[in-house]
């Protein structure tokens, strides 16, 4: 190694070293509302791919967000560019699970983006998902 690699190396080290730069994020504003319980926790399931949808803890991001007192819920959050669907459940009895009855189906509220409350079949993601590219409102009826 000659001198001048020595050098150059060890000022190399002394320069900062920048961090990459943060995703580019945008404000979604969810605004759930006809909540059943104006008590009950909300909680709001994001997800960005496709084959995690609805699978048990395969979300993105979970939000948990109390009403006070309200039965509609307007819940501002910054989201990377792309392809989106929420679900949102109440958990009415407060233990911390989406009770479900013994077809599988949840028998405390819930709601999907773009579909509501789905009757006759489980939604894909396809069908509530939402683009994310500039400021958004998203709206959920808990029915």
């Amino acid at each position: 190694m000659t001198l001048f690699t020595f050098a150059w190396l060890a000022a190399a080290n002394l320069l900062p070293v920048s961090a990459p730069a943060p995703a580019a994020t945008t404000t979604v504003t969810v605004v759930v509302t006809k909540l059943p319980s104006n008590k009950a926790t909300l909680k709001l399931y994001f997800y960005n791919v496709k084959a995690n949808f609805l699978v048990r803890n395969q979300y993105t991001l979970l939000k948990h967000i109390k009403p006070g007192g309200s039965t509609k819920v307007v819940y501002p959050i910054q989201l990377p560019p792309g392809e989106w669907a929420i679900a949102a459940t109440q958990d009415t009895n407060e233990n911390d699970l989406v009770d479900r009855n013994m077809l599988g189906i949840p028998t405390e509220p819930f709601a999907l983006s773009n579909v509501g409350h789905p009757r006759f079949k489980v939604p894909t993601f396809e069908d509530c998902m939402f683009k994310v590219s500039g400021p958004t409102t998203v709206t959920i009826s808990m029915k």
